[in-house]
C-alpha cells in the first residue's frame, strides 16, 4: 500500500531515474544574473503593447492550430536559404525539439552520440526517450573535426549525432566545412545545434547552407537566446520536410499553445528590433575574452553570448564568493572554470568588481 504521502523511494520509479534530480540551473533572486545566456535587454514597450494586443485578440475557447502554419512560415522567412514552411518544426523551446527529434529517431536499442564537454541537458533527452546516450571528446581546444566525429560514428554506430555550435559551455564551434564532410560520410540524423549562431562572428556561415543537399540534416535554433524571448519558450528545427513529418508523429496534440504561437509571431515580425542588442552583447562577450587574460584569468575563446573563466582550484569556492556579491554566474563545463553570460554594461561592471574580490585559489597557486 503506497502511503498518502509517498516519497519517490515508495513509488515505482523507472530504474533508470532513481537517485536523479531534476535539471535546472540556480533560479536566485540576485541583483546581477549571468547564469542562463539569456538576453538582457528586454523587449521595447511598444513590442510588449503588440504582443498584448495579439494575445487579447486569440480565441481560447478553441484549441491552437496544431500545425501553426502561419508561425513556420515566418521562421522559414527569417532563416532564409530557401526553406519553407514544411522544412520547419517548432516546440515549446529547443528542449521540446530534440526530445521530438530522439523521441523519432533514437528509442530502445538505438544510441546518441554527442561530443563533451557540452549541453548538460543532453542525457536527459536521452535517458527521458530511452536512448542510449554515448559521448567522444573534444580535442584540447575544444574543437572538432571531421575525422574526431567520423571516427566516433564508425565505433558507436549511432542513428543521432549532435554537434553543437556554438558549443555550450565552451563557445567553440565547429566549422561548416567539417559538418558538410560528416554529412556525405553517414546516413545517422545529424542535428546541428545552432541555439547561439546569431552571436557568431560570421553568423552566416550556419549549416542551414547544407539543407538542400542532405536530407539527413537538421539544424535546430531557438528564440530563447538572442531573440530576447527565453520567457516565451519558443525552439524550432530547419530540415528536410520528411524529418517535420517524423516529428509530427510523436508530437502531442496541440503542443503549442495559442498564446505561444502569437506573442512568437510578434517577435518575428518584429525580428530587427528583437535582435537589435545582438552586436551590443557580441561586444560585450569580447571584452571579456580581452578582460579576462588581462586580470590573469584564462579563458576559452567563444562566438557565443558567453564565456569560459579560471581556472580555479575549487571554482566551487570562486562561484559562491561571487554570489555573495550579488553576482550569479553558472559552474559548469571543463573542470575549474565558470560560465560567465554577457550581460548589459551595469550587470558587467558590477562582476568585474565582484570578480576583483574573489580570493578562492586559482590552479597552480
Amino acid at each position: 500500500m503506497v502511503k498518502a504521502n509517498p516519497a519517490l523511494a515508495d513509488l515505482p520509479l523507472r530504474p533508470e531515474l532513481v537517485g536523479e534530480e531534476p535539471y535546472g540551473a540556480p533560479q536566485l533572486d540576485v541583483p546581477v544574473c549571468l547564469n542562463v545566456n539569456e538576453n538582457p535587454y528586454p523587449p521595447s514597450g511598444a513590442m510588449l503593447a503588440d504582443m498584448a494586443q495579439a494575445i487579447s485578440s486569440g480565441v481560447y475557447h478553441r484549441y491552437p492550430d496544431r500545425e501553426f502554419l502561419r508561425l513556420r512560415t515566418q521562421l522559414a522567412d527569417y532563416l532564409g536559404h530557401g526553406l519553407g514552411p514544411a522544412n520547419i518544426w517548432a516546440a515549446n523551446g529547443s528542449n521540446e525539439v530534440m526530445t521530438h527529434v530522439l523521441g523519432a529517431f533514437g528509442g530502445p536499442g538505438r544510441r546518441m552520440l554527442t561530443f563533451t564537454p557540452t549541453y548538460s541537458m543532453y542525457p536527459e533527452y536521452a535517458r527521458n526517450t530511452h536512448t542510449e546516450y554515448v559521448t567522444a571528446p573534444r580535442r584540447v581546444d575544444y574543437t572538432l573535426d571531421a575525422s574526431d566525429i567520423l571516427l566516433a560514428i564508425a565505433r558507436v554506430e549511432p542513428t543521432v549525432v549532435v554537434i553543437t555550435t556554438p558549443n555550450n559551455p565552451t563557445g567553440t564551434t565547429t566549422p561548416v566545412t567539417v559538418i558538410a564532410e560528416v554529412l556525405a560520410n553517414t546516413d545517422a540524423i545529424v542535428v546541428v545545434d545552432e541555439a547561439y549562431q546569431e552571436f557568431a562572428r560570421d553568423p552566416e556561415a550556419t549549416a542551414l547552407s547544407l539543407l538542400a543537399d542532405h536530407g539527413n540534416l537538421v539544424v535546430s535554433r531557438t528564440m530563447s537566446k538572442a531573440f530576447a524571448f527565453a520567457g516565451g519558450r519558443l525552439g524550432y528545427l530547419a530540415a528536410a520536410p520528411a524529418i517535420v513529418d517524423a516529428c509530427r508523429i510523436v508530437r502531442l496534440p496541440y503542443h503549442l499553445s495559442a498564446q505561444t504561437q502569437a506573442v512568437a509571431s510578434v517577435a518575428l515580425r518584429h525580428a530587427d528590433e528583437m535582435l537589435a542588442r545582438v552586436d551590443d552583447l557580441r561586444a560585450t562577450r569580447d571584452e571579456l575574452l580581452r578582460r579576462g587574460p588581462q586580470l590573469g584569468f584564462e579563458v576559452v575563446d567563444s562566438d557565443a553570448n558567453f564565456v569560459l573563466i579560471g581556472r580555479w582550484a575549487d571554482r566551487h569556492a570562486a562561484w559562491q564568493q561571487l554570489l555573495d556579491q550579488g553576482v550569479l554566474v553558472r559552474e559548469t563545463g571543463p573542470e575549474g572554470f565558470l560560465r560567465v553570460s554577457a550581460g548589459t554594461p551595469d550587470e558587467m561592471a558590477a562582476f568585474y568588481a565582484a570578480l576583483a574580490r574573489v580570493d578562492a585559489p586559482r590552479m597552480g597557486e
